[in-house]
């Protein structure tokens, strides 16, 4: 048994020396092989179309940021607060939002299409578009912050992609926000033009009524006689003629009636008349003209600025030439492998 063991020791050690040796013997093979996928990795890495990275970080705006949406809102207005949040997430909406990458797809993508790409289908062109510009969180832990990476062929087109995208969303929220301000606006505009249309209407009514009460004293006044009101404890007095109402406005005397009457029936409005009509009023006409200047708000804040990249992130030269020297290498060897393999087996067949 001992012999045995040290025989197969002996033959492995054998078949190793034969093995080194075969390789020896096709070094050239594997020269040739590992110069020229080495050569193909430098024609390929040099080649190679650079993609250049450029990024936009962004993050939510700040309270002062968004401080004049809330112009008119809050307090005893029934209109709540807008809130960081509240903004910043119709931002975030659009910066997801496929209608706008179709759209920038269109207008700043396709118009840069030239050479063998022009005969590409859309649908081709826009997934690679899709890949090419992605957005993303910056961080994992901090849900607010998120990075635009655009990875193109020209560097100048990956600044001004991240740029569009970034800026082209801020103003799609923009407008949402104010278009929804407007609206809020335009329905307490109504309720408050209704309100003051029934006050002026019940002040009417009142009018009304209160001519019909004045006549019907001035009936009692004048079949009795009583012209001017009566003396009070000696003395006749504006508050005493003045102060009588309800079924003693008679007392009043029958001049001062139908001077009141006169009065009423030719007034031209009674909006003096009516309590808190003028401050009604007022804010009617503000929240009918409210203006909110777009350039007066953000939806969103940039954090850092967006360089032009001087150096592409792809072809990495060194990997490739690294990988390159390395595969090479190995199909080399693989050839020479079989090489000495069927070296070997030919003795066997002749005989």
């Amino acid at each position: 048994m001992v012999k045995s063991h040290e025989h197969l020791v002996e033959s492995d050690e054998i078949d190793l020396t034969k093995i080194y040796k075969g390789l020896w013997r096709q070094r050239l093979l594997i020269l040739l092989c590992t110069l020229l996928v080495f050569s193909l990795s430098g024609v390929y890495a040099w080649k190679a179309t650079p993609i250049y990275e450029a990024k936009f970080l962004v993050q939510p705006p700040t309270q002062n940021d968004i401080s004049n949406f809330n112009y008119g809102r809050g307090g005893d207005s029934n209109l709540p607060l807008l809130t960081v949040k509240d903004v910043y997430d119709v931002y975030l909406k659009h910066l997801r939002s496929e209608s706008l990458r179709l759209e920038l797809f269109k207008t700043i993508y396709l118009p840069t299409v030239s050479g063998e790409l022009l005969g590409t289908s859309q649908n081709a062109l826009l997934g690679w578009f899709n890949r090419a510009l992605d957005v993303s969180l910056t961080n994992k832990d901090d849900p607010t912050r998120f990075t635009i990476t655009a990875n193109v062929p020209s560097s100048k087109n990956a600044v001004d992609w991240v740029t569009s995208f970034a800026l082209s969303a801020g103003e799609r929220a923009k407008e949402e926000v104010l278009s929804n301000i407007k609206a809020d606006a335009t329905v307490k505009a109504n309720n408050l033009q209704r309100e003051i249309d029934r006050l002026q209407a019940s002040s009417r009514k009142d009018r009304g009524d209160r001519i019909v009460r004045l006549k019907e004293a001035l009936v009692v006044a004048k079949s009795i006689g009583l012209e001017k009101p009566p003396i009070i404890d000696g003395k006749l007095t504006v508050e005493a003629s003045s102060g009588l109402d309800g079924s003693l406005d008679y007392m009043r005397g029958s001049k001062a009636l139908e001077a009141e009457i006169e009065n009423l029936q030719t007034r031209q409005t009674d909006d003096p008349f009516i309590d808190r009509l003028r401050a009604r009023q007022e804010s009617l006409a503000f929240y009918r003209t409210l203006y909110i200047d777009p350039a007066s708000v953000a939806v969103f804040r940039q954090d850092g600025e967006v360089a032009i990249p001087d150096q592409p992130i792809k072809p990495r030269k060194l990997l490739i030439l690294a990988l390159g020297l390395v595969f090479g290498l190995a199909v080399g060897i693989s050839f020479a492998f079989i090489r000495v393999f069927l070296l070997e087996k030919q003795p066997l067949q002749h005989s």
